[in-house]
């Protein structure tokens, strides 16, 4: 696929600012947690982040990890950034993590300084780039003091390797000790990517009280529960499916004939409002303003234009949103 030259990208994108930072982001991100790795089809990756760009993504989410094998999605961005995008890496945000199992032994997991940073320095290296515009501490570490992480962070931006730092999987509680340690140490500190969707809604028990609260922007993933927000699963599990994959995370036990049940549900009042069921629960997650972003990932140009296409209808009726209510607690 080649890059679109009219310049067109932006007049149908809409993007909000990142909590009161300067940063805006565009409602729709791209994620690189799957079907971007080693395993997968090079040309097929390439095309797909291509055309979100052209479609006004600018914003592409990875993480030292993203694969598989762990470190490969990283690999591919760095050939891609470097073809047909590299004249446009200052239209671009990019942004990494670790946090989570990277190599073998002490220093390759969780959050201490000698991790996140060394982590930093093999992210930039196979990306082919000279820093991150967000680096972020991946999940909270219960054995690694606070300020030691928040320090690291704070250091990889005075180290130019990093123009703003995010925090995710934090809980509220050590979210609003990150937003106090960081605003000590004067740290560009500006969004926090928790999971949500219709079916997991944990961070509207605290978390996203605390982001607004403290003026931070807010990133979701898993927007469509991996795929089980969509009329794929309607009837049973297709071989081309998340489930199906033996690398996924999405396992096929986790399809209960009750979530089949709101599915289908949710999938009848998707279509009275002219919608597929992706994209009423991506817009469902858009209509609070504290959400900055939703991040999505996406197999095909078809799932990606689908998934933009949710912007048309972001509005809700009172009675649509009880309707919704109701089929969740089913």
């Amino acid at each position: 696929m080649i890059l679109d030259k009219t310049k067109t990208r932006y007049d149908h994108m809409f993007y909000r600012r990142c909590g009161n930072s300067g940063l805006l982001l565009p409602e729709i991100s791209l994620g690189l947690w799957h079907n971007f790795g080693g395993v997968d089809d090079f040309r097929s990756s390439e095309q797909m982040i291509i055309k979100a760009f052209d479609l006004g993504i600018t914003h592409f989410d990875l993480a030292n990890n993203y694969g598989p094998p762990p470190g490969s999605a990283e690999e591919t961005f760095g050939k891609i950034i470097f073809g047909e995008l590299n004249s446009h890496r200052d239209e671009l945000i990019i942004s990494t993590k670790a946090g989570y199992y990277m190599w073998a032994g002490p220093y390759g997991d969780w959050g201490s300084r000698k991790y996140l940073l060394a982590s930093l320095d093999q992210s930039l290296k196979r990306m082919n780039l000279d820093y991150v515009d967000i680096f972020y501490s991946h999940r909270y570490d219960p054995n690694t003091p606070l300020e030691e992480t928040a320090l690291a962070l704070d250091t990889a931006v005075k180290q130019g390797k990093a123009l703003y730092v995010g925090i995710s999987n934090y809980p509220p509680e050590e979210t609003q000790k990150m937003c106090d340690l960081f605003k000590e140490f004067h740290t560009p500190f500006i969004i926090h990517q928790p999971r949500y969707s219709m079916f997991d809604r944990h961070i509207e028990d605290g978390l996203l009280d605390v982001l607004e609260k403290n003026g931070k922007g807010c990133i979701v993933y898993s927007p469509l529960a991996q795929g089980m927000l969509t009329n794929k699963y309607i009837n049973g599990i297709p071989t081309d499916s998340r489930a199906a994959k033996a690398h996924g995370f999405l396992k096929t036990d986790q399809i209960t004939e009750v979530k089949i049940k709101k599915i289908k549900k949710l999938n009848e009042l998707a279509i009275q409002r002219e919608q597929t069921l992706a994209q009423m629960a991506i817009a469902w997650i858009l209509r609070d303003k504290t959400i900055t972003s939703v991040l999505v990932g996406t197999s095909t140009i078809n799932q990606l234009n689908d998934n933009v296409d949710s912007l048309r209808n972001t509005d809700f009726t009172s009675e649509e949103l009880s309707q919704i209510e109701i089929i969740l607690q089913l």
